[in-house]
This record gives structure tokens, C-alpha cells and sequence, in this order.
């Protein structure tokens, strides 16, 4: 195979990091973004929490349509005809925020997005293993995450931070999230263009050699339910980040609300610093700490220390509804909290890559990522509700009780030494 299939003109070093920057964007924006949008237009922590229900569900489920990418046209008309839908979509949903029905508009925008994005990842992963031999998709791998985190950072961080200057400049909330997504929505337009005219053609066989019909998708279920422990494992990935699905919800709105309402009463832009630029930087310096170390120490010596880094940081919101520091301190403690995770989610994907079994692991990945998401969906679906009742620092309290199920779940899972 070429490594750049049928045009060797075409750099990898080009259109690998622009793939996957418009893989992360549109992820960040519904999951992410989409919560602060909400929150400035007036919606409940209740609503924001159903949100998760709402929009994760095609990430959980995503595995179910993954033959249809794989077999039907081509990986490369999947990728840059989701980006045109992608594009169109968020124009579509700059112009309803205009309107009285924007609430019920946007969740329908957001949802159908949802699928296409999920689409488009699907078929941006195949695409990556079809346009590069193996040699360049593992040279190229370290590039791919972090252009992904780069979209994070560009979501959570850019895209907040013009909102809350929008606000500043006499622009109603509407208005500025109009401006937001209408951006972004031109960002997709230009993806679209420059991937439909710049992405290497893959062969037809090369493609067909990669297709799986429908027995093979059975059988890729069934190996993956077949192996030790499973029933364990899959409890594992549901529980392993229970607390963190309910706080990465709420974390933002608690930023945002007044004080007398229990938050940090931040600016839209300052939490776009605080969130989206200093905790994102965290998390991946926190996740190169973490395959460092498991690649030194090895993942069973590992697990343990990583889990607690994971959970423990979770404290920091606690003393923060409670002192309510300043700005300099939320900084530090925002991005001590990120690092954490970086850490201990490092150490769960490696996981999860090892129970991934040859000669489905590919597939096998896909399946654990779907129960992990449906394992983030449900609890964050729920976060707004139990915020309400029990006020944000007992909410906080609760966040920490709820990480001990993931954690002793540790004592069960199958871990071979390396």
C-alpha cells in the first residue's frame, strides 16, 4: 500500500492533523460547548443534564451502523460529505437561536449532528488505516491525539472565549452564540472544500478488502462477549468514571452561576480560559504523564496510583463551593483536577485497548468506547437533577462518593503483567 494511496503529492502531515481536528471540533461543540451556550440562554442545570441523554446516544451506539461506513461508497465521500452536513447544520442552528422555538431547535439540530459526527469519526479512523501503510499510521498516531486535543482546546477554549467578548461588546447572548456556531459552521464549510480536493483517493480493492459483511459483524460481537471476565470488564468500564460523568456536566454551569446560587459567578470568557485553555492544556500533559509512566512501570503496577489520580483531584470543586477562591487559585485547582484526570483516563484507555483481542481489536476498541460512552451518557443525564436537590457542594461530596464503585472494581478486572 502507498502511503498516500493514489496521490503521493498529498501529505499526510497536512491532512492527518486537519482530519482530526474536525473530528474533535464537532464532539466538543455538542457535548461541551453546547452546555455554556445553554446556561447564557437561561436553561436549568436540569435541562442541561438531560442534554447528555439526549445528544450521546449516537457515540453509544455508533458501532451498530459502522458497516454501512464500511461498506457502502467510500471512506473518503463519508468524511467530506459529513463535514458539508456538519457545516449546513451549524448554520442551520445559528439561525434558529433567533426564534422563540430556539430550545426545541437546537436539540433537534444538536441531535442530528450528534449522528453525523459519529459518522464522520467512524469513517475519518478508517480512512486514517486505508490512506497510510502501518509503518506511517504508527508514526503519524501522536499527531492524531493531538490535533483532536487541539480541536478541545480550540472548542471549550476559542469558541467560549468569543462568546463572552461578544457579550462584552453590547451583543445579546443570542446573538453571540449566533455569531459562535455560524463561525464554526464556516470552519466545516472550508473542511469540506479543502479535504473534497485535497485527500488522496484509497483504492476501491483497498477498501473492499477492509469491508466486513454482516456475519463477520456477529461474530465480532460474539468474540468480544466470549472472552474471560467480560461481564466484569464491561461493569468495569461502566463504573470506572461514574463520578466524573456527573460532575463534567455541572462543572461549568457551577463556574458560571452567581455566588448566591451557589457557583463561582465567572464570566462566559473567563471560563472559556479556565476550562477550555488551562484545564485542556492539563489534561494533556497529564495524559503524556500517564503513557510515560505506563509505558516505564507497565499498566498493573500502574492502574491503581493512575485510578486514584483520577478521582481523588475530584476534591477541588468541594473547596471551591465552599471558599470560594479567587480567580488565580481556580486556575490552579481547575487544572490540578484536569491533570488528574489526564492520568487516570490514560491509564483506562490503555486498558481497553489491551482487552481489544486480535483479529477483531479494531472492532473490539469500538465496542468498549460505546459502553464507555452510555456510561458517561446516563449519569450525566441524571447530573442536573441531583445538582438541584443537593446543592452544589454536597453535589460535590456526592461526585467523590460515587468514584469508590469504579474504584473497586479494580479488584476484579483481568490485568496480565507486561
Amino acid at each position: 500500500m502507498a502511503d498516500t494511496a493514489s496521490r503521493p503529492d498529498r501529505k499526510p502531515w497536512i491532512f492527518v492533523p486537519t482530519l482530526y481536528f474536525a473530528e474533535g471540533l464537532p464532539y466538543i461543540v455538542i457535548n461541551s460547548v453546547s452546555v455554556i451556550m445553554y446556561k447564557n440562554l437561561g436553561a436549568s442545570n436540569q435541562f442541561i443534564g438531560l442534554t447528555a441523554l439526549i445528544f450521546m446516544w449516537p457515540w453509544v451506539i455508533k458501532m451498530l451502523w459502522a458497516p454501512l461506513v464500511d461498506t457502502q461508497s467510500t471512506k473518503r465521500n463519508w468524511v467530506v460529505y459529513s463535514e458539508l452536513l456538519l457545516g449546513v447544520g451549524l448554520f442551520l442552528l445559528a439561525a434558529f437561536l433567533q426564534f422563540n422555538f430556539y430550545i426545541l431547535a437546537s436539540i433537534i439540530v444538536f441531535s442530528a449532528l450528534a449522528f453525523v459526527s459519529a459518522t464522520h469519526d467512524i469513517a475519518i479512523d478508517g480512512y486514517y488505516m486505508l490512506s497510510l501503510s502501518e509503518k506511517m499510521q504508527s508514526l503519524y498516531v501522536g499527531v492524531r491525539s493531538t490535533f483532536y486535543r487541539i480541536a478541545v482546546i480550540f472548542g471549550s477554549g476559542f469558541l467560549v472565549v468569543l462568546a463572552g467578548l461578544l457579550q462584552k461588546r453590547s451583543f445579546s447572548m443570542a446573538a453571540s452564540w449566533q455569531v459562535v456556531m455560524g463561525f464554526t459552521g464556516l470552519l466545516f464549510l472550508i473542511m469540506f472544500l479543502f479535504h473534497r480536493f485535497y485527500l488522496p483517493y484509497p483504492e476501491n480493492t483497498i477498501e473492499k478488502k477492509h469491508g466486513k459483511d454482516l456475519t463477520e459483524m456477529f461474530d465480532v460481537f460474539v468474540s468480544y462477549f466470549k472472552q474471560e471476565k467480560v461481564w466484569v470488564v464491561v461493569l468495569f468500564i461502566l463504573l470506572y468514571r461514574l463520578g466524573e460523568a456527573v460532575l463534567e456536566k455541572m462543572s461549568p454551569a457551577f463556574l458560571l452561576d452567581p455566588i448566591e446560587a451557589g457557583g463561582l459567578g465567572l464570566a462566559t470568557e473567563t471560563v472559556g480560559l479556565v476550562k477550555g485553555t488551562m484545564g485542556v492544556l492539563m489534561l494533556v500533559i497529564g495524559g503524556l504523564v500517564g503513557g510515560w509512566l505506563i509505558s516505564k512501570f507497565g499498566l498493573k503496577k500502574c492502574l491503581w496510583p493512575m485510578a486514584l489520580m483520577l478521582k481523588l483531584p475530584d476534591v477541588v470543586y468541594i473547596y471551591m463551593s465552599v471558599y470560594k477562591p479567587s480567580l488565580a487559585l481556580i486556575y490552579v485547582l481547575v487544572g490540578f483536577e484536569q491533570f488528574g484526570y489526564g492520568i487516570g483516563f490514560t491509564a483506562f484507555m490503555v486498558f481497553l485497548m489491551y482487552f481489544a483481542k486480535e483479529p477483531y481489536k479494531t472492532s473490539h476498541y469500538a465496542i468498549s468506547t460505546g459502553i464507555m460512552a452510555l456510561g458517561m451518557m446516563i449519569p450525566g443525564g441524571l447530573s442536573g437533577f441531583l445538582q438541584q436537590q443537593l446543592g452544589y457542594t454536597w453535589f460535590f461530596v456526592s461526585v467523590l462518593l460515587l468514584t469508590i464503585p469504579g474504584l473497586l472494581m479494580l479488584f476484579f478486572i483481568p490485568i496480565e503483567n507486561e
